[in-house]
C-alpha cells in the first residue's frame, strides 16, 4: 500500500490530536474486504471538554472515518472512500444485531482535502449546511460524507487543528501560528513534535512534490523549536534534580545555562 509524507503525518496527527477523546485505529481493515480506512475513531462515552477543538470537536460528535488528501481527491478515490464507509456502517449494523441502524448512529465520513476543485465538488453535488463553517461541504445526506476543502477554511482559531494539514501558504500560516502559542499549550508540543517529524522526512527527499519555498521555512522554523523545547525541557529536569540536592541557585545556572529567574519559578512549582 503505498502512503505519502503528508498521509503518513495526517494519520499520526489525527491519531495523537484525537486519542484523549476516543478510540482511534490507522489504517483500520475493513470488514469482509481488503481496504484500509486512514483513519477510524469512536468517541469516548465520558463527558470530555473538546472546546479547545474548534472545528474538529465538531466534526467528531459520533464514530467517523477521516481520509486525508494533499492533492485534489480523484473522483474513483472518493468513491472508494465511500465504499469504506458503507462496509463500516454495515459492520457496526451487524454488531449491534439491528435491522438497520437509525441515522443519528451512523458513522460519518470526512475527506480531507488540502486542495478541492470546481468540478469534484460539481460532480459531487455537494451542498453546505447551517451551522457549518464555509469549507465543509456535504454530498447527498444518504451517503454520510463531507468533503472538508481545507484551503477554503476561514482562517480562525476554530479551523487552526485542521489547516496543519493544508498546504503550501496555508500550511504555513498554520504553523506560523502554532509557532506563536504560548510555549506551556497544550497541544503545541504534540504538533511541533510531529511537525519536525515531518521535516526529517523532507531532509531524506521523502516528499517529491514539496515545492513550497515558504512553507518549507516554516516547518524548518517548527523543527527548530521543537529542538529548543526538547533542550529546554531535559535543562529543566537536570535542574530540578539540582535543585532537590539543595545545590546554590547560581551553581544551577551556571551548570543548566537557565536564568535564575527560571529555576526560582521552577522551585516554586516543584512539589
Amino acid at each position: 500500500m503505498t502512503q505519502t509524507p503528508h498521509d503518513q503525518l495526517a494519520k499520526k496527527y489525527l491519531e495523537e490530536f484525537l486519542t484523549p477523546f476516543g478510540i482511534v485505529q490507522r489504517q483500520y481493515e475493513v470488514p469482509g474486504e481488503a481496504k484500509y480506512i486512514d483513519v477510524w475513531f469512536i468517541p469516548k462515552q465520558e463527558n470530555i471538554s473538546i472546546e479547545d477543538l474548534g472545528l474538529l470537536g465538531q466534526m467528531i460528535q459520533k464514530p467517523c472515518l477521516f481520509e486525508p488528501y494533499r492533492n485534489v481527491p480523484s473522483r474513483t478515490e472518493v468513491r472508494v472512500s465511500v465504499m469504506k464507509l458503507i462496509w463500516v456502517q454495515e459492520d457496526e449494523r451487524r454488531k449491534a444485531q439491528k435491522d438497520e441502524l437509525p441515522e443519528d448512529e451512523q458513522p460519518l465520513l470526512w475527506i480531507l482535502a488540502a486542495t478541492t476543485s470546481k468540478p469534484l465538488l460539481k460532480d459531487g453535488n455537494v451542498v453546505l449546511k447551517p451551522g457549518w463553517l464555509p469549507g465543509i461541504y456535504f454530498v447527498a445526506d444518504i451517503f454520510k460524507t463531507a468533503i472538508v476543502a481545507i484551503d477554503q477554511l476561514p482562517e480562525t482559531d476554530e479551523t487552526l487543528w485542521l489547516r496543519v494539514l493544508g498546504r503550501e501558504d496555508i500550511q504555513e500560516r498554520a504553523i506560523r501560528e502554532v509557532l506563536a502559542l504560548p510555549v506551556d499549550h497544550p497541544r503545541r508540543n504534540m504538533i511541533l513534535r510531529l511537525l519536525a517529524s515531518w521535516r526529517v522526512r523532507i531532509d531524506i527527499g521523502e516528499l517529491a512534490d514539496f515545492t513550497d519555498r515558504e512553507e518549507l521555512m516554516a516547518l524548518s522554523e517548527a523543527f527548530l523549536a521543537w529542538e529548543e523545547q526538547k533542550e529546554t525541557q531535559t535543562k529543566m529536569t537536570i535542574a530540578l534534580n539540582l535543585l532537590k540536592e539543595h545545590i546554590p541557585l547560581e551553581t544551577i545556572a551556571r551548570t543548566t545555562g537557565l536564568s535564575i529567574a527560571q529555576l526560582q519559578q521552577l522551585q516554586e512549582e516543584s512539589p
